[in-house]
């Protein structure tokens, strides 16, 4: 890991998916919530303040996606497409995709994360992105 991006991700896998990056997230010892990312504030489902951290895996299940034409961000430059993502562990991330345009997505597809050279200076090495199972899993 390296950069800022030390908190949000890893390029070792879990026990599940040890291919896969993962995500670092964290769990409510008091309710059983999973989160992303990792905080500790306190449990956005019953208020605990006992958190803690846990690597979830980096394979999910697409909910929606819509492609960017233009971006605001000149480090992010356009076209790019965007996607939710439902964690296997639970949570739910918004993220960049790793898909050419004009590929098809479709709600339910299966996704897993991957690294992928970061663009931004001062960001690390690697970015994180999902892409369709199978391209990088």
């Amino acid at each position: 890991m390296d950069g800022d991006t030390d908190a949000l991700f890893s390029a070792e896998g879990t026990d599940a998916a040890a291919n896969i990056p993962a995500l670092m997230g964290g769990k409510c010892n008091a309710c059983g919530s999973v989160f992303f990312p990792m905080q500790v504030y306190g449990c956005e489902t019953c208020g605990s303040q006992d958190l803690v951290p846990q690597r979830l895996t980096g394979r999910g299940t697409l909910i929606c996606s819509a492609p960017v034409f233009m971006s605001m961000n000149p480090a992010l430059p356009a076209p790019f497409t965007i996607g939710s993502i439902e964690l296997e562990d639970g949570p739910k991330v918004r993220t960049m995709l790793a898909v050419e345009q004009g590929v098809e997505l479709n709600p339910g597809d299966a996704m897993v994360a991957l690294l992928v050279p970061q663009t931004r200076e001062g960001k690390g090495e690697h970015d994180l992105r999902f892409a369709p199972a199978g391209k990088g899993s």
